[in-house]
């Protein structure tokens, strides 16, 4: 008994298990790109709130430490270096947006003293970061 086989003699590319490995590998990129958050303040103890918006684009980031301590992109300012340099920042990106981390146990006066800052360098686009807490 002779057994034949039949070749066609072309190569043959499966491409659902290849299509199976493409969607993996981009459902992983999309979950690492979500997971990326660029942050250039300091590390503070951050109020919390339900309802706020996760929100990350390229602000310019001011951090309010508990001590009273004023960073600007990690670099310690005064309040009067704050308005200089963010009005100068403002005056090359009119649509420059801050971002302000302030620890919990920071004075109320001194957030909106920040704020108050921000706003006489020119710049209407500020966000208060917090800490997602979850409702029960």
């Amino acid at each position: 008994m002779k057994l034949s086989r039949r070749h066609t003699g072309k190569a043959r590319i499966e491409i659902i298990p290849l299509l199976d490995v493409i969607f993996l590998l981009l459902v992983a990129f999309i979950f690492f790109t979500m997971s990326m958050t660029i942050h250039r303040g300091l590390p503070v103890r951050l109020p919390s709130s339900s309802t706020a918006d996760v929100e990350k684009k390229d602000f310019a980031d001011i951090t309010i430490k508990e001590d009273g301590g004023l960073f600007l992109d990690k670099q310690e300012v005064t309040l009067p270096e704050l308005i200089v340099i963010l009005t100068s920042l403002h005056r090359e990106s009119p649509e420059q947006k801050v971002l302000i981390s302030g620890d919990k146990k920071v004075p109320y006066e001194t957030i909106v003293a920040v704020m108050d800052a921000v706003r006489k360098s020119g710049i209407d686009g500020v966000s208060l970061e917090t800490e997602w807490k979850k409702q029960h």
